[in-house]
């Protein structure tokens, strides 16, 4: 406690937010920040990439006492930042993870625009990219790249002076990410892609799976607010539909909406109807195995 009854612990957090909303400005223009208060508890995976993730948090957590006190850092220079890979069809977690790695260590987290970072002239992108990754070391920011191989593709053969600096771009973003002192996270759904020296220097790459039926009825059980009106949701059927994790909130979010226009709980025909929407945005058909039964509740 300190002497005016408050609790110390309280004051350092206070004191740590201040900081971090300060440091804010210096990463406004190439990123945007992700507002999140997501927990473990809003990620269904598999306990083999739950496991890899909370390691991430526990190095980062913990590199003041391994590279500083420990003396790790004066071993080397190289590689002390942690970077991750997360890799898999879209929906399935990867930002989300992201998000709860973030909240979890009370660090902002941005993410890169790519088109305020990739430029068609010479030599700006490596400027933009220079810029993002120091502001990002002053705030102690989570930096999240997405569908990062659009920057981190595969070196390709010089054939031309386009080639030459495309390249260029390549290594010295290998470079830079070797020597970046903070979280960076990339995700893709091309893992393949990627430039193989690229993933050689990553120090997680984790893949997020298509969920099963299994894990689909917990991702069903666990989207819906505790104060939303429900009635008649059966989990184990809508778990048949074979969606990923963004694709069940979404179709959640629009029943919760059909549901609120007519003054009703949430039902199973409401999330028939945004289940049909949803599908059609993916350009997929409902099978009627999917929705066996959906109409009846």
């Amino acid at each position: 406690m300190t002497g005016d009854g408050t609790d110390a612990d309280s004051v350092g957090e206070q004191l740590w937010d201040a900081c971090r909303i300060q440091s804010r400005e210096r990463l406004g223009d190439q990123a945007q920040r992700l507002e999140t208060a997501t927990k473990w508890e809003d990620l269904v995976l598999p306990e083999a990439q739950k496991a890899a993730l909370q390691e991430i948090v526990a190095q980062v957590r913990q590199r003041a006492k391994v590279y500083d006190q420990w003396g790790f850092a004066a071993k080397s220079a190289r590689g002390l930042g942690v970077s991750a890979l997360f890799s898999g069809t879209s929906g399935t977690g990867k930002t989300l993870a992201a998000e709860i790695m973030a909240n979890e260590l009370r660090l902002d987290l941005y993410r890169i625009d790519l088109s305020q970072v990739v430029s068609k002239y010479i030599g700006e992108t490596e400027k933009n990219l220079r810029r993002v990754f120091e502001a990002a070391e002053a705030a102690g920011a989570v930096l999240l790249f997405d569908e990062a191989d659009a920057l981190f593709g595969k070196r390709s053969e010089v054939k031309d002076s386009h080639d030459r600096y495309a390249n260029m771009e390549v290594s010295y973003l290998l470079q830079r990410m070797e020597s970046y002192r903070g979280l960076a996270v990339l995700t893709t759904n091309m893992q393949q892609a990627l430039d193989p020296a690229f993933k050689r220097r990553l120090r997680f790459i984790i893949h997020f799976p298509f969920p099963d039926e299994v894990e689909r009825a917990e991702i069903w059980r666990r989207v819906f607010p505790r104060d939303a009106p429900l009635d008649g949701v059966d989990v184990t059927r809508l778990a048949r539909l074979n969606v990923a994790g963004g694709n069940i909130r979404n179709i959640a979010l629009g029943a919760a909406f059909l549901a609120a226009d007519e003054r009703s709980p949430v039902r199973m025909a409401h999330l028939l109807r945004a289940a049909r929407a949803e599908c059609a945005k993916l350009e997929r058909p409902l099978t009627d195995g999917e929705i066996l039964g959906w109409a009846e509740q």
